[in-house]
């Protein structure tokens, strides 16, 4: 994780007064943040406050209405940006695992390595292989999707974005979709991911995750940020009362 005393650090990216409206409906007013290298942030707040809105912004999923957004030197706001370049160096986990059906993980993993990173098949399965191993599913390579858990499921999403080998991974509510059970493996992957220094954004109920793993927690309620700071500020020393109120609920 990012050393507090990095205050010099060029931020990797900077997002500044970042605005999003669907229809007649705000769904993002004004938001800022900087984001180092080596960050691992958590994103917490209310439903419907703009939370997954927000990592669509940076993906390039949504494109924000107006304000700035600069990745790594380059206008994100920009019509030059392509955004498919982009999401290489931005890898994205939802709450659903989107897996091909008909392939096996093995090619949901080295598809898009190959074809647009136009690595050779043996780089790619090697490095898919190399991951797989490392969150415990090598053994499924050869399966399809339809035969996995949910959490195993989520593990495979998480390595197809990291066969990508992006600089930033975004996850949006990534154990909002599992049993109670499952969410423990997909976290103990998400902590291993934080200890190994790779920068992430992470849109989260799980508060507990929240409060150990990551370096800086966001609030964000009502399209705005309302509170950030440390883990321990935010949960024990709440300074507004829309944040008090919501822990109040959650913890």
């Amino acid at each position: 994780m990012r050393s507090d005393d990095q205050t010099d650090a060029k931020p990797l990216l900077q997002v500044r007064g970042i605005t999003k409206s669907f229809g007649d409906l705000k769904v993002l007013s004004g938001v800022n943040l900087d984001v180092f290298k080596g960050d691992v942030i958590s994103i917490i707040g209310p439903s419907g406050g703009g939370k997954s809105t927000f990592l669509r912004t940076l993906n390039l999923l949504d494109r924000a209405d107006s304000g700035n957004i600069v990745f790594d030197g380059i206008d994100l706001m920009s019509d030059k940006v392509d955004a498919d370049k982009h999401r290489q160096k931005m890898g994205m986990v939802f709450q659903h695992f989107n897996l091909f059906p008909h392939m096996t993980i093995l090619q949901n993993l080295t598809c898009a390595p190959v074809l647009l990173k136009k690595k050779t098949k043996a780089e790619a399965e090697s490095k898919a292989v190399e991951l797989l191993k490392k969150v415990g599913l090598l053994d499924k390579k050869d399966k399809y999707p339809s035969v996995l858990s949910g959490g195993q499921k989520q593990r495979v999403a998480i390595v197809r974005a990291l066969c990508m080998e992006p600089s930033v991974m975004l996850f949006d509510e990534p154990t909002s979709a599992l049993d109670p059970e499952m969410v423990g493996e997909v976290l103990s992957v998400m902590r291993e991911l934080a200890r190994s220094g790779m920068t992430m954004l992470t849109v989260t109920h799980e508060m507990k995750f929240a409060r150990e793993v990551s370096n800086r927690v966001v609030f964000l309620a009502d399209g705005k940020i309302c509170e950030e700071g440390d883990p321990e500020r935010i949960f024990s020393f709440p300074e507004t009362e829309r944040l008090k109120s919501f822990l109040e609920r959650v913890l």
